[in-house]
């Protein structure tokens, strides 16, 4: 089947969080928005087939979630990425943000310390400072060809006796890398040294792009009694509407220690639309998304094309993961109130500013390019024509 990426629904007055707080946080309607983590592409068709026929039941109930959606999601890691992850250990969460938020209340006290990678999705340093717990930057580092990598000389040099736990962003938000097997066995080899749990959001996962591939942090060895890993269709199969993730443990006791947090907070049981949604996702959607992941890459390389173009100004790695790319806009020479006004008021644009992804992404700026084809027309001439009036005619990359 050929899936349709030229346009998408109007999501104008639909109060749709990307559209609806254009005036709030950029004042102005008038720009095109590309920050929030959702695409302005149609949810897959098995998905509103599946909402539709929970409709007919006429009665929405409470609902458990069923055991069939954790085993589709199970089968789904284990076909993919090699991931055994025992159902009866899942567990229903509203959001990643959420679990990430009960993680830290469940396995850390007031003082203890918390480690982030930055620059970093900002709910990471947040929901550490909102828990009063000591927030550690480990922050990433870029290589001479400008790829970020792990700094782990400054993670063991941070790490006290009351350090507990490290929040890993895998594949990363924003900077897009996919974390290799090397990479992931070396930070865990530390985090086991210091007795210090990781919380993985690998909610991106399915959004890697070959070469590269998505390892996840439980496939490791020895990793079984300290992860806990985060994962869902948000992302995926653009369903963050649908308020449904899970979170995976492989060790029972880790799990029986947060339960008491768990039923405190009072998770429940979600949706039932959310239940049938999700699990038709998991057993109908692989071609959807295998088309959609072409599609991204396209937008990617259009968006790559004019950045070389105007590399003096703004530049782009090749793409690993997800659907987010990080303009490094440093050649601009604008400190970052004015890279975010030139966005908003010569290119229209409605991006994430770097630096609420820390003080590390001073100079950087968020952009969504998971549009179907006519936004990311619109995005393309808005950004061009910008540059094209700041910097002149482009330079030719032949």
């Amino acid at each position: 089947m050929a899936f349709d990426f030229s346009t998408s629904h109007c999501r104008k007055d639909t109060n749709a969080e990307k559209y609806a707080l254009r005036e709030k946080l950029f004042g102005t309607h008038d720009v095109l928005p590309a920050w929030v983590a959702d695409m302005d592409i149609d949810t897959p068709p098995c998905v509103l087939k599946a909402v539709r026929e929970k409709l007919e039941q006429r009665v929405m109930g409470y609902e458990e979630v069923p055991l069939s959606l954790f085993e589709t999601q199970s089968r789904w890691m284990r076909e993919r990425y090699g991931a055994e992850y025992d159902p009866e250990l899942m567990l229903y969460s509203h959001s990643v943000v959420a679990t990430m938020n009960a993680i830290i209340e469940a396995f850390t006290q007031k003082g203890d310390g918390v480690i982030v990678q930055t620059p970093v999705y900002p709910p990471f340093f947040h929901s550490v400072l909102e828990h009063e717990r000591e927030l550690i930057k480990n922050p990433l580092r870029q290589n001479e060809e400008g790829i970020y990598e792990m700094d782990f000389e400054d993670l063991e040099s941070k790490i006290t006796p009351s350090t507990k736990l490290l929040l890993l962003c895998n594949p990363h938000n924003p900077v897009g890398r996919a974390w290799r097997n090397e990479e992931l066995e070396r930070l865990l080899a530390i985090c086991k040294k210091h007795e210090i749990l990781i919380f993985s959001d690998e909610v991106h996962c399915d959004l890697v792009f070959a070469p590269h591939i998505h390892m996840p942090l439980l496939n490791l060895k020895g990793a079984k009694e300290r992860v806990i890993t985060a994962i869902g269709v948000g992302k995926t199969f653009n369903m963050a509407g649908f308020a449904i993730s899970s979170i995976v443990f492989a060790d029972s006791e880790i799990k029986e220690q947060f339960m008491p947090t768990y039923k405190k907070i009072h998770f429940a049981q979600g949706s039932s639309l959310s239940h049938a949604a999700c699990e038709s996702a998991y057993e109908e959607g692989g071609e959807w998304l295998a088309e959609l992941k072409l599609h991204l890459q396209k937008n990617h390389a259009k968006l790559y094309s004019l950045c070389e173009r105007y590399s003096h100004a703004i530049k782009l790695h090749p793409l690993e993961a997800t659907y987010l790319a990080w303009l490094d806009c440093r050649g601009m020479g604008l400190r970052d109130r004015e890279l975010r006004d030139f966005f908003i008021y010569e290119a229209k644009l409605g991006l994430s500013a770097g630096i609420s992804f820390s003080r590390e992404g001073s100079g950087f700026m968020r952009l969504n390019f998971a549009l179907a084809d006519d936004k990311m027309s619109l995005l393309l001439g808005g950004l061009e024509s910008a540059l094209k009036k700041r910097f002149g005619e482009s330079r030719d990359t032949n």
